[in-house]
């Protein structure tokens, strides 16, 4: 199977060096980047045939991952069908708010697309994407796209009409969480702490947090109710986080996210 990665950046580049961590061969990866400079980075960190074009390189592909801007999307499938796009070539595209119904289109009906929404922590190999498939998109091409986004996190599959929830909360999550380690670290510093000594306290903590909720198959609640000693100080913090509201600025938070992009934003 050949993979063609257009757009080499940030969420690209972290695809390609998941694929090659898993055994890829260097051979069967094409990377296309918008300048001759960033096609010479590619193709000298990773060790890819790298460049600004898809001649020659489209035709014998199997699988093209699309990780452009949402706006240079309908550019690169229009470049890559006047490339000579097979039509059994599987068209994967990251692109948040394009729908399938625009990508089919693009492609003329003939392709198999599935849509993607992977998050930025795939940049350390602990990403969460969920996909989607088009209308001829088969179990067995789901599978292939679970494989390619398992080599950076965990993949899961859902329906299209989920996947503005899904970016509004994995997708825009990994924002929300930087904010409160960020006002953690700085209650840290608040109550005498070095900022460097608060940070790795509150890093280390959210991902041991984390960590505990995917391994242990208990709810979060059990967990909190581990740590929430009767007349403590965590009862105590707990009881300001409520009067703050925490739960529901989060979940309107996530809702407004959504409703961005769908359009329905106040």
């Amino acid at each position: 199977m050949r993979l063609g990665i257009i757009g080499a950046g940030a969420m690209g580049g972290a695809l390609l060096r998941g694929v090659l961590a898993s055994g890829v061969p260097l051979d069967a990866v094409w990377a296309a980047t918008k300048s001759e400079a960033s096609a010479r980075a590619v193709a000298h960190e990773f060790g890819v045939t790298a460049q600004t074009t898809y001649a020659g390189l489209t035709a014998s592909s199997d699988v093209i991952l699309l990780a452009v801007k949402p706006a240079q999307v309908e550019a690169a499938l229009r470049a890559l069908v006047k490339a000579g796009l097979r039509a059994d070539t599987l068209v994967i595209s990251v692109a948040a708010g394009v729908t399938i119904e625009r990508l089919e289109a693009q492609l003329g009906g003939k392709n198999p697309v599935v849509r993607a929404m992977p998050n930025t922590p795939a940049f350390v190999g602990r990403g969460m994407t969920v996909i989607a498939g088009g209308s001829l998109a088969t179990k067995e091409h789901l599978e292939i796209v679970e494989r390619l986004f398992g080599a950076v996190g965990l993949c899961i599959t859902l329906e299209e009409r989920l996947l503005n929830a899904v970016t509004a909360i994995s997708g825009s999550g990994p924002a929300y969480v930087y904010l409160i380690i960020e006002a953690l670290a700085d209650a840290g510093v608040r109550v005498g702490l070095p900022r460097d000594v608060a940070m790795t306290l509150v890093a280390q903590t959210v991902l041991g947090a984390a960590v505990m909720v995917q391994e242990s198959d208990r709810h979060p609640a059990a967990l909190r109710d581990d740590v929430t000693t009767p007349a403590g100080c965590t009862i105590g913090a707990l009881l300001v986080l409520e009067d703050g509201k925490i739960r529901s600025v989060l979940a309107r938070a996530v809702e407004e996210a959504r409703n961005v992009l769908e359009g329905t934003s106040r």
